[in-house]
């Protein structure tokens, strides 16, 4: 290789490393200064990424290019605002419900029980559920997957064959048309008057279907796809009933957290056929007709304080049995040895005496006083806080029967 022509090569290939290395930081640079913008918005706009949202993507790092998804419109006009100060930049902001849902922005639940998950995709961690004949928001569709919010206003994703996407015009017939609500535990639907006929599907406490007839035996109801079955009586009431009924007592609340004894565990689970923590207190308030928020953090940041603390932040039992009452809340961090701010991991109902119920591998009484034969040490030990829901005024406790979506 001649001298001349060895020197070149070197040049060039010593000027397009340092190129593609300036290229690299700049890109790092925007890319960082975007991330940290991305950062501020969510902290004050989206801070609990299970009720609202404003995530960031990538789409060419190369040509500075990023796509924002939110749920708040005060987010995406004041981001599009921020942006114009990086003229490099490239960005789409979407708004949720976006184009892909088109104008069936509501759904309700075809399934007993939908399964709803973090991510649009079966092996995906399950965040929470729905019943049948619950109404949704869908605010985006991908493959075959809707991202939707609950009524409670957890968003997450759930298969679109576990929904029927409705338009302004179905929703509202839904909604105006009479219903009934099944209200024992397990059941099922048939497609005759004849019990020992074929099964329309599973039922479980808590599924809303629309009534079309009744007769002395038997209500003849339609599913959201149009399916139509016979489900017994006695397993069943008018919605309109069941609502009236319907009456948030201490007792009440108690009564329905020991129906659901001995049922299992169930991480993301909010039926009769597997509950977690949360979602076993949820279950007991929404049986007498109250909506309350989904998860034990976000469970703690409603209703009344109840002081049953020392100074130290441990139980005082004195205090607790003074001061609780049945049907208030219990709060517990598993992390409260390593940090005095842990974050609140489980929940469970007070009963009385000392004693409450909770879903801990199975939904089972315990105690947290040490004499007791069912004294709960972990729990006990890890305590952090009491809420009082009863009688409160709370934005985030609702009443089924003035909510908007049933």
């Amino acid at each position: 290789m001649k001298p001349n022509l060895h020197k070149f090569l070197l040049f060039f290939i010593l000027y397009s490393s340092i190129g593609i290395s300036n290229a690299q930081q700049t890109d790092s640079t925007v890319y960082n200064k975007v991330k940290t913008l991305h950062a501020e918005f969510q902290k004050e706009y989206a801070p609990d990424s299970r009720t609202k949202l404003l995530e960031m993507q990538v789409e060419d790092l190369d040509k500075n290019e990023y796509k924002f998804i939110t749920t708040e419109a005060e987010a995406e006009k004041k981001l599009k605002e921020k942006l114009q100060a990086f003229p490099e930049v490239t960005s789409n902001i979407v708004l949720l419900p976006d184009g892909s849902v088109k104008n069936k922005t509501i759904g309700i639940v075809n399934l007993s029980v939908a399964n709803l998950r973090t991510r649009p995709s079966h092996a995906a961690e399950m965040a929470t559920q729905t019943l049948m004949g619950t109404q949704v928001d869908i605010l985006q569709k991908k493959g075959g997957n809707y991202r939707v919010r609950t009524p409670e206003g957890y968003i997450a994703w759930v298969p679109a064959s576990s929904i029927v996407a409705m338009n302004e015009e179905e929703i509202k017939e839904w909604k105006n048309a009479p219903k009934i609500i099944f209200t024992e535990d397990f059941g099922k639907s048939f497609a005759t008057k004849d019990t020992q006929g074929n099964r329309v599907s599973d039922l479980v406490y808590g599924n809303i279907l629309l009534l079309l007839e009744e007769d002395e035996n038997f209500f003849k109801v339609e599913y959201p796809d149009k399916r139509i079955a016979y489900i017994h009586k006695e397993e069943a009431s008018l919605f309109k009933d069941w609502l009236s009924s319907r009456k948030a007592t201490q007792e009440n609340i108690i009564q329905s957290a020991k129906k659901m004894l001995g049922i299992p565990y169930l991480w993301g689970g909010t039926s009769v056929k597997g509950v977690d923590c949360s979602g076993f207190t949820k279950t007991s308030f929404f049986m007498n007709g109250i909506v309350i928020p989904r998860d034990a953090s976000q469970q703690i940041l409603a209703g009344e304080e109840v002081d049953v603390l020392d100074e130290k932040g441990n139980l005082d039992p004195d205090k607790a049995l003074k001061n609780l009452q049945p049907a208030d809340l219990l709060f517990f961090a598993a992390g409260k040895a390593n940090s005095p701010n842990a974050r609140v991991t489980h929940v469970a109902i007070y009963i009385g005496d000392g004693e409450f119920i909770q879903s801990a591998g199975t939904v089972r009484i315990n105690s947290m006083l040490k004499d007791a034969e069912n004294y709960d040490d972990f729990q006990t030990r890890t305590l952090v806080g009491a809420k009082r829901y009863l009688g409160k005024q709370d934005q985030q406790i609702q009443q089924i029967a003035t909510h908007k979506y049933y």
